[in-house]
């Protein structure tokens, strides 16, 4: 037997990935993970822009030693 993709080429009924709630949906599966994904990095730009942000601000109010 192949590996696990070769598996769910022939039955894509069998992966949990293809699945969007409780219906075999592979293409609104594929959006939704996209959307996450976009999501997820959208969320980690904006939080690199605040700890950037935070820093300059700590290292601007930082007293003099």
């Amino acid at each position: 037997m192949g590996d696990w993709s070769e598996y769910f080429e022939d039955f894509p009924e069998e992966n949990q990935a293809n699945y969007f709630g409780d219906r075999f949906d592979p293409v609104g599966a594929k959006a939704q993970h996209q959307a996450q994904q976009k999501s997820a990095l959208k969320l980690r730009n904006e939080q690199q822009q605040l700890d950037a942000e935070i820093a300059a601000i700590v290292q601007k109010h930082k007293p003099v030693a």
